[in-house]
């Protein structure tokens, strides 16, 4: 099968950057023919009113239409994989994929279907007020902390949602869990149009090496952006209730330098970590935490862990109370919460043999659910289905059966 690729890369490398990465690999190896065609944010900065033309062009992307036209007539795919749109490309390419008789399949991995910041957060709190046709709240309550910006989130929404870009030129949509599903069918989005196939992530780690007990790693590890609505405040408060243990925090800084200046003295910043450097961090963790305090798609990070067989402290909300079995693969504590995340970790520190027991579950679950072969059995069903619709004639958006 011949499968293009779309997708806006953001300006730092983030999970959804690792994911299409790890799906153009996983097709490109079962012998499909994959091509890509990608803009990329960083283009903001290298052009005169960069932010104010991306702004345009997340609203209707004249560019992006005319290249990916010409793509589209040059490479000729079966199938074309939409991952983000924004703010170089946007949802106004969709219907010139759909009226060359091409299916697409999106790749939902953030919230901008529901909500204009794809967050569902707004000054630090959980807010679905968005949901449903109701953008004008993100800028009523100005969601971005700078009103240019929330109007034009709202706006490149507004107008992506009364054109029915998505919903009359997409496919399928592809989800990595039950969480994410319903906030798209709660928006208004067709239900059985919508499948679950959770994300994979490759096992980098040989079975001697998850063996290595935890009981034998003196720290607490988190991997991720650091950033306020990744809890990075609360984990730093959490740090500061338990001195005894070392906290070290691995990825790019998003916040205001200070909180980290302020960090207690058991804390301690490795920088960005990708790749080896990444497993082997986490591979020398007694235990790895996530604490976001808005919704994930999946967290990538959490899936690593399992995999090194670390158990995983997350907070509950969003993804993770389905992703995480309380006291089987990991422990969850109340988002925001620093007590009662310092609580968790104190108790799980406490107890070498339950993290050994946990490790060990989390990643038979891993290997299990997050593997290359289920994933892809999972994708190639939903493509065939609308390759072999559209081929038949039938190029309208169709109900496919579930795949789970």
């Amino acid at each position: 099968m011949k499968i293009l690729i779309v997708h806006n890369e953001y300006g730092a490398i983030s999970g959804e950057e690792v994911m299409i990465n790890h799906v153009v690999d996983l097709l490109a190896s079962r012998g499909h023919t994959v091509a890509r065609y990608t803009r990329y944010s960083q283009e903001i900065e290298s052009k005169q009113f960069g932010k104010t033309r991306a702004l345009f062009s997340g609203i209707y992307g004249v560019t992006a239409r005319r290249e990916l036209r010409d793509t589209l007539k040059s490479f000729a795919p079966d199938a074309v994989v939409v991952k983000n749109l924004f703010p170089l490309i946007s949802p106004a390419v969709l219907p010139i994929i759909s009226k060359m008789g091409i299916p697409a399949l999106m790749l939902v991995s953030n919230y901008r279907l529901t909500c204009p910041n794809g967050l569902h957060l707004s000054h630090g709190q959980i807010c679905e007020k968005c949901t449903g046709g109701h953008e004008y709240h993100c800028v009523l309550k100005n969601c971005e902390g700078n009103f240019p910006k929330s109007f034009g989130y709202a706006l490149r929404s507004f107008i992506a949602r009364r054109a029915g870009w998505y919903e009359d030129h997409v496919s399928a949509f592809l989800c990595a869990s039950t969480f994410l599903r319903d906030k798209l069918i709660r928006a208004g989005f067709q239900g059985s149009r919508i499948h679950i196939v959770p994300n994979f992530v490759p096992d980098r780690v040989t079975d001697d090496l998850a063996r290595k007990p935890p009981s034998g790693c003196n720290y607490v590890a988190y991997a991720g952006r650091l950033s306020r609505e990744k809890g990075i405040p609360t984990v730093l408060k959490a740090a500061a209730l338990c001195p005894e243990i070392e906290f070290r925090l691995a990825g790019r800084v998003n916040m205001p330098q200070e909180i980290l200046s302020a960090a207690p003295a058991n804390v301690k910043f490795m920088g960005f970590l990708n790749g080896s450097e990444l497993t082997e961090f986490l591979l020398n963790a007694r235990m790895v935490i996530s604490a976001s305090e808005c919704y994930e798609t999946f967290g990538m990070t959490v899936a690593e862990a399992m995999l090194c067989s670390r158990p995983v402290v997350v907070s509950r909300i969003g993804v993770f109370p389905e992703f995480v079995a309380e006291n089987v693969t990991g422990v969850l504590f109340e988002p925001g919460n620093a007590p009662d995340l310092a609580r968790q970790i104190q108790a799980l520190w406490a107890q070498p043999e339950l993290c050994t027991q946990l490790g060990i579950a989390g990643r038979k679950h891993a290997l299990s659910t997050y593997c290359d072969d289920r994933y892809y059995a999972g994708i190639m069903s939903v493509l065939e289905r609308i390759v072999g619709a559209s081929r038949t004639g039938a190029n309208r958006p169709m109900p496919v059966p579930q795949t789970q």
